[in-house]
């Protein structure tokens, strides 16, 4: 499925000094100016000046997270996110696989703030040669690592941790009458989840979605 990415963000050193009794000034690759770390904390890691998002870690480091050119020249097309959307999940919560439909599709940018997933991904673009395929990955707080999800796929993620925080930007709005899905353990599908099914937690819409077969077969 050539069309996913993910990416290792290099650690970049911040310039600190003391102030205030605060350690943690940060000189922003995007607009250049200085900001206060704990004004970056309030603003959900992003430059309050020009918007760039970025991961501050307890060695007063950061990783410049995503640009929105290099980010572009990755995926080759233009993309505008229209929509951030945070889920905070507690060990063992399942939560897909959704997606929306005809002009309601999403493409999705996908990390992990804090904890840890398995972030599944499944192609249900008919034209395509992994059509019915799934893609599968690990994503934690540590790895600085951001999954692309294109339009006509179904995404979900099972939390393995406590407290996950999990953040995804979207290129179109919900849509509600638009939403669908396929549920977990399609047998078509054939998800190995890689954790015990008896200890999965379900919302109860997750529960009643259809299966791959009675959508697509």
């Amino acid at each position: 499925m050539g069309l996913f990415f993910s990416r290792n963000t290099p650690k970049i050193k911040v310039e600190t000094t003391k102030k205030d009794g605060f350690s943690g000034w940060v000189r922003c690759l995007g607009c250049a100016e200085m900001t206060h770390a704990k004004e970056l904390q309030n603003n959900l890691n992003c430059c309050p000046k020009c918007d760039y998002h970025y991961r501050i870690d307890v060695t007063k480091r950061i990783a410049l997270i995503a640009d929105k050119k290099s980010f572009e020249e990755d995926i080759g097309k233009p993309l505008d996110f229209v929509q951030d959307n945070h889920s905070v999940s507690h060990k063992g919560v399942l939560r897909g696989l959704h997606y929306q439909k005809g002009t309601s599709a999403q493409a999705k940018l996908v990390q992990v703030v804090k904890g840890e997933v398995l972030d599944v991904v499944v192609d249900l673009r008919k034209e395509s040669d992994t059509f019915g395929e799934h893609f599968k990955i690990k994503l934690t707080e540590n790895t600085y690592k951001l999954l692309f999800i294109p339009k006509g796929m179904s995404h979900g993620f099972l939390a393995l941790k406590n407290n996950t925080v999990f953040a995804y930007k979207c290129d179109n709005y919900y849509e509600k009458s638009s939403e669908s899905g396929i549920v977990y353990n399609d047998v078509d599908l054939g998800i190995d989840w890689e954790y015990p099914l008896e200890q999965i937690v379900l919302s109860e819409k997750d529960k009643r979605l259809p299966t791959f077969k009675d959508l697509y077969l």
